[in-house]
């Protein structure tokens, strides 16, 4: 088994996966603010 070495993985991968989550939950919640902020101006 191989010796494990602190800071030599290679998390570029998971760091772009988490960005894209970060962008994707962002992106949601400001769609559903503006959804009830129009729902709010409606009367819905």
């Amino acid at each position: 088994m191989a010796e494990y070495k602190p800071g030599n993985m290679d998390i570029r991968d998971q760091e772009r996966t988490f960005s894209g989550f970060v962008r994707f939950v962002t992106i949601s919640v400001i769609v559903i603010i503006c959804f009830l902020v129009f729902l709010a101006l409606v009367g819905g």
